[in-house]
C-alpha cells in the first residue's frame, strides 16, 4: 500500500464509516426516546402516509363514538321516564274504569275527575324532566341536533255540574325516522315518520251508557298502546346503539392496532441495536485516530 501525504484513504474511508454510524445512532436514539420507528415522513414516506390516514379515521371514528354514548344516555333516560308514564297511564286506566261504579254520583265523579287530573300532571311533570343536556324526547324540547323527537303529551279533564266530562285524552309519542339521530345512526330511513295520535271524548249527564265507558276505557288502551310501541322502539334503539358502539370501539381499537404495527419501535431490537451502534462508533472514532496517524508515519521515514 502506497503512502500519500495528499490523499489519506484510509482516514476518508475511516471517515464515511464513522459518519454512516453516527447517522445509525442518532436515528435509533431516536427511535429509543420516542417509541416511534417512524415519527415524520423522512422515516418512511408510504407508513408516515398510511398512518396519518388511520390516524385521521381514528379522530373521525371517536367522534362518532361520543356521539353514540351521548345518544345512548339521551335515550336511557327518555326510557325511563317512559316506563313511569306506562305505570300513570295503568292507574288512569283504573280510575277511568271506576267511572262505571260510580256514575250516578256527581260527587263521585268529580274525586275521580281530581284523581284523573293528578295523574296528568304527573304524566306532564315526568314527560317534561326527562331532559338530557337539552335534548327531552317526551316534551319535544330539542336543543340540539342529536334526537329522536316525540311531540308532548297532552291532557285535559273537566266537570262541569253533573257533567262529567275527559275531553281530548291525547297522546302523540312518535319515534320521528328523519330525525338527526336517526339518520346519523342508520336506524330508520328518511322520511318514514312514525307518528301516532289517538284521541277520545267521554260526555255524561248524570249516568254513564255502556257505549260511552268503553269508548272511555278504548281511548286509555290506545294511549297505552301508543306508548308501549313508542317505549319498545326505545329498547330496539338502545340495542342498536350498544351494537354500533361495540363495533365503533371494536374499529378504533383495529385503527390503531395498525398504525402501532406501521410506526411502533420494537424497543427490545432498538436497544440491542442501540448498544451495537455505540459499540461501532467508537471503534469507528478510534480507526480514524489510526489513519490519520499515517502522515506521522511518512514523516518518521525521513528523520
Amino acid at each position: 500500500m502506497s503512502l500519500s501525504i495528499n490523499t489519506n484513504t484510509s482516514s476518508m474511508v475511516a471517515l464515511e464509516t464513522l459518519n454512516a454510524t453516527q447517522s445509525q445512532l442518532s436515528a435509533t436514539e431516536n427511535a429509543v426516546s420516542t417509541g416511534k420507528k417512524v415519527a415524520n415522513a423522512s422515516d418512511g414516506p408510504a407508513s408516515f402516509g398510511i398512518a396519518s390516514q388511520m390516524n385521521g379515521n381514528i379522530s373521525g371514528q371517536s367522534a362518532v363514538n361520543d356521539g353514540l354514548s351521548y345518544a345512548s344516555s339521551v335515550v336511557s333516560s327518555t326510557n325511563t321516564a317512559s316506563n313511569q308514564i306506562l305505570s300513570v297511564l295503568a292507574e288512569i286506566q283504573n280510575a277511568v274504569t271506576s267511572i262505571g261504579n260510580n256514575s250516578g254520583s256527581t260527587t263521585s265523579l268529580s274525586q275521580i275527575n281530581d284523581e284523573i287530573n293528578g295523574y296528568l300532571g304527573q304524566i306532564d311533570t315526568i314527560a317534561n324532566g326527562a331532559t338530557t343536556n337539552g335534548v327531552n324526547l317526551l316534551a319535544g324540547k330539542t336543543d340540539s341536533s342529536l334526537a329522536i323527537t316525540a311531540s308532548s303529551l297532552q291532557y285535559v279533564t273537566g266537570l262541569q255540574g253533573s257533567l262529567a266530562t275527559v275531553t281530548n285524552f291525547s297522546a302523540n309519542a312518535s319515534v320521528t325516522a328523519d330525525a338527526s339521530l336517526s339518520v346519523m345512526l342508520g336506524l330508520a330511513k328518511t322520511g318514514a315518520a312514525g307518528t301516532n295520535t289517538v284521541t277520545g271524548t267521554i260526555t255524561t249527564a248524570g249516568t254513564l251508557t255502556e257505549t260511552q265507558l268503553q269508548a272511555a276505557i278504548s281511548t286509555i288502551q290506545a294511549a297505552i298502546t301508543t306508548m308501549t310501541n313508542f317505549t319498545s322502539q326505545l329498547g330496539n334503539n338502545t340495542k342498536q346503539i350498544a351494537n354500533l358502539t361495540t363495533f365503533g370501539q371494536s374499529v378504533t381499537d383495529n385503527l390503531t392496532t395498525g398504525v402501532g404495527a406501521l410506526t411502533d419501535a420494537d424497543m427490545s431490537a432498538e436497544s440491542a441495536k442501540l448498544t451495537s451502534l455505540q459499540t461501532k462508533q467508537s471503534l469507528a472514532i478510534k480507526s480514524l485516530s489510526i489513519a490519520n496517524g499515517q502522515s506521522q508515519n511518512i514523516l518518521s521515514l525521513f528523520q
